[in-house]
């Protein structure tokens, strides 16, 4: 049998590190780049619009901004705002569309058979900030709003950054093992404080204000502003290893479906160090509010690169360092969909199709739809089918038609039975 393919939704003219999708728009926003070397790779995030075209859902690129010498390595999205690790800083962004009027049918059509426009103006202009970019009668235009430093470690980099549940404040960790807490869309900083010794690798705001972050010092710990609440131990109900040190690798925040104010985190750990003969990776929920480990999972000997929550809390996506992508069930951990080696190499981020705004009109028939990109340029699509469920009333018709069968046969075989 041979291996499962997946669609490739784009392909970019630079490796692709982050990825982020808009529900009101219906975009999907890939970035990366080459970074300051000078390789001839640009740097930059691209606009995708997503649609439907007869019945597969496909990606059109409707905007390419920008980013010079510096290379986009992390995203996080709060309504039209972006906010965009480059190397040892945070970049705010601002994208808006407006649809143009005056465009006939005749217009749009030509437009379709000539696929997307270029840019208008001298290639300089691209460099600006708030250029502007037309394709099908659709202005699309972003601005730079604001840039800090976020991180200061003797070779500083951004490897993570969140906003929090109302899109007030932006959280950042890096290097130097510090959180930074910035307020949107000033930044001006609000908090600072030591977290972990060495890099810190995620982190995750709650809706009641906790943050969770994961470092390379092995530890994951529960923050309320800089005052810790607690530290996470995921082996207290699951496997030991007495000769194997696990590290946190990921920490995602999750709803729980049918409860609109439970809460689940998620975290991913994997081996600190690289073996010849790999032990396996592990996914762990635990309960939001205590941080009691509720199950782990072993998720495959794979080591697991990146992690997504599903906007419902469904569905959790792994990327993994060899190219392979898998989708889980969030309540059960089981796994659902896996393609090996989708990529090839290291993917860098993963991200559901949300189910709010566009998202249902754009998942068809599917259940859920899930992105990866990696370091291949390429950004693939993986589609989960819908499971076919029986409706309550018929399983009820069979179990009462089954017990009549059990009756009427137990009559022939045993007359007087009843």
């Amino acid at each position: 049998m041979g291996r499962r393919r997946t669609p490739e939704l784009y392909r970019a003219p630079f490796p692709l590190y982050a990825l982020r999708v808009d529900p009101s728009a219906g975009l999907l926003i890939a970035a990366g780049g080459g970074g300051a070397a000078k390789t001839g790779i640009k740097n930059g995030v691209h606009f995708l619009q997503l649609e439907q075209i007869n019945g597969r859902l496909s990606a059109s690129l409707l905007h390419s901004h920008d980013t010079e010498t510096r290379a986009t390595m992390n995203l996080a999205l709060a309504g039209n705002i972006l906010a965009a690790g480059q190397d040892a800083h945070c970049q705010l962004l601002r994208f808006q569309i407006h649809q143009q009027k005056g465009k006939n049918k005749a217009e749009k059509a030509g437009s379709k058979e000539q696929g997307p426009r270029q840019r208008k103006g001298a290639a300089p202009a691209e460099k600006k900030s708030g250029a502007e970019t037309h394709q099908e009668g659709v202005e699309f235009s972003v601005e730079n709003l604001q840039e800090v430093q976020t991180d200061f470690s003797r070779d500083p980099l951004q490897k993570v950054v969140c906003f929090n549940h109302d899109n007030t404040l932006l959280a950042t960790g890096g290097t130097d093992g510090c959180i930074r807490v910035w307020k949107v869309p000033t930044l001006e900083k609000v908090l600072e404080f030591k977290a972990h010794e060495g890099e810190i690798e995620d982190l995750a705001l709650g809706p009641d204000g906790k943050l969770v972050t994961v470092g390379w010092d092995l530890k994951a710990s529960v923050w309320q502003k800089d005052q810790l609440v607690t530290q996470l131990h995921w082996q207290e109900n699951g496997p030991t290893f007495s000769n194997t040190p696990y590290r946190y690798q990921a920490c995602r925040f999750g709803q729980v479906p049918d409860q609109p104010a439970g809460l689940r985190l998620f975290t991913v750990q994997i081996p600190h160090k690289r073996l010849r003969q790999p032990p396996p990776c592990y996914l762990t929920a635990w309960d939001g509010s205590t941080f009691l480990p509720l199950r782990t999972r072993p998720c495959g000997h794979e080591v697991i690169s990146c992690l997504s929550v599903s906007e419902s809390g469904t569905f959790l996506g792994l990327g993994t360092v060899t190219g392979s992508v898998a989708i889980y069930i969030a309540f059960s951990l089981q796994r659902l969909y896996y393609v090996k080696e989708a990529h090839g190499i290291v993917v860098t981020d993963v991200a559901f199709l949300p189910e709010k705004g566009r998202g249902p009109e754009l998942l068809g028939s599917h259940e859920t739809a899930l992105f990866s990109v990696a370091v291949d340029s390429r950004c693939q699509l993986h589609l989960l089918p819908s499971r076919r469920s029986a409706p309550v009333w018929l399983l009820l018709l069979l179990c009462v038609g089954l017990i009549v069968m059990t009756i009427l046969l137990l009559q022939s075989a045993f007359p007087g039975f009843l």
